[in-house]
């Protein structure tokens, strides 16, 4: 498949790329779009990406605009330097016969334009150069070219802008253009193809993710049917084949509390989220430690064996946590949403343990049912939205959450209206660990 290029400038110079990008046909397919105004850029890039893989733009000014588009993909920016100098001074110099001192030129750095001088042997002490910065408006860099000429310090304006030069000539200064040389545009070229293709590979390596539930069997009775411990089998089975689905995966189960999934690097484009998401539903399932290794491979041995690895690392930091070892067996984690919740299984804080332990509630619990209170996204909880999400009795959430009002950990904040006949539902709203006031 051909890679997807948006090259967005002043049209003549978009029609100079589109040109150029015809050498590279094969791997290559250019979409033009040419603007009159650098502020344009936003809104392209904003309105088009779906249409394109990558970005090529005219030149490094468009940065700030291309910036607030807000867009994630691969930027590539045309390059002026002093070969790009080299073909306005020859324009200006040997095709229009004026003396090449007494110049203002913007964007290019003054090392570039002083090296450039002085390798085609002529004094720069009169040469005004202002160098490119982020911030730097358009407005700046016109009135830049405007003062020295008002002023009498330069006799021509040199310019890499569209803008500056567009409005420098309608007010009768004069004022060249430095464009980008065909091999920079070659070398802009060929550099996005291979960065778009080095990306692709790696998003289409097998990604190898290894799920495994701690102790499954270790209070089994082996000389009876456990029927509860496949009913929680088949319950984590259902969450894992449904992350399976969402990334494309192929699902395999390996034993009670083990699980194997394959797919595509590509397809964990969020993977601490990702990831995140399946270990906190595993967590409201079982308060048996549940751990994900994922590892990343350009065969399915290598990304297994990854995945392994990472397992054995996620095991020995911490319950519920997930590590990733990828294609150069560099190891990263714990992997975690950044706006994820925390579910902690110690307090160091022994007032808070002591209260935990009169309400007969672990710390472990608490932090599910905190879980839960932050899903129904309004900060309160009620017996049947816990017993629903922690798979216990409504009677049992019930008493759960009574024992931390009686601790002031939770409080009675409103009630609702039963579905059917019978006494209003408690509404409950439960503190985190750092909201709980001690007294």
């Amino acid at each position: 498949m051909k890679t997807r290029a948006g090259i967005v400038g002043p049209s003549d110079y978009v029609q100079i790329i589109c040109d150029i990008a015809k050498e590279y046909s094969d791997r290559l397919h250019p979409i033009p779009f040419g603007y009159q105004n650098a502020e344009e850029a936003t809104y392209i890039v904003q309105q088009n990406q779906q249409l394109v893989d990558l970005w090529i733009f005219a030149g490094p000014a468009l940065y700030p605009f291309v910036e607030k588009s807000g867009s994630k993909q691969p930027f590539f920016y045309l390059n002026l330097d002093g070969s790009s100098l080299t073909k306005t001074l020859v324009e200006v110099g040997y095709k229009d016969s004026k003396s090449l001192n007494r110049m203002s030129i913007d964007l290019l750095k003054e090392r570039d334009v002083f090296e450039t001088y002085h390798d085609l042997g002529i004094s720069y002490e009169d040469i005004h150069v202002h160098e490119y910065l982020h911030d730097t408006s358009l407005q700046n860099l016109l009135a830049f070219h405007q003062k020295l000429f008002k002023e009498g310090k330069v006799d021509i304006c040199i310019t890499c802008l569209y803008f500056v030069y567009e409005q420098l000539k309608s007010q009768g200064i004069p004022v060249y253009r430095v464009t980008p040389t065909r091999t920079n545009i070659r070398e802009t070229l060929k550099t996005a193809i291979q960065a778009w293709e080095t990306l692709h590979f790696k998003q289409s390596q097998i990604a190898a993710l290894f799920i495994k539930v701690e102790n499954m069997d270790t209070n089994v009775n082996h000389h009876t049917i456990s029927y509860d411990l496949h009913r929680l089998n088949l319950e984590l089975q259902a969450n894992v084949l449904n992350f399976s689905e969402s990334i494309f995966g192929s699902f395999v189960t390996l034993g009670v509390g083990k699980f194997l999934v394959f797919s595509t690097r590509g397809s964990l484009k969020e993977v601490g989220k990702q990831v995140g998401d399946l270990l906190e539903k595993l967590a409201l399932i079982t308060e048996l430690p549940s751990n994900v290794g994922i590892g990343y491979g350009e065969t399915a041995l290598t990304a297994e064996e990854n995945a392994r690895l990472a397992l054995n690392h996620a095991q020995n930091y911490d319950s519920f946590c997930a590590f990733l070892v990828d294609d150069r067996g560099i190891i990263e984690g714990p992997l975690k949403e950044q706006e994820s919740i925390s579910f902690g299984y110690r307090t160091e804080n022994k007032e808070i343990s002591e209260k935990l332990k009169q309400s007969g509630v672990t710390i472990t619990t608490l932090n599910k049912i905190l879980s839960v209170q932050k899903r129904t996204g309004n900060h309160s909880i009620t017996a049947s939205i816990l017993a629903e999400w922690l798979k216990m009795t409504p009677r049992n959430a019930r008493r759960i959450l009574n024992g931390l009002v009686e601790q002031e950990i939770a409080e009675i904040i409103g009630e609702e209206a039963p579905t059917s006949k019978g006494r209003p539902r408690k509404i409950y709203r439960v503190s985190s660990e750092q909201e709980i006031k001690l007294e």
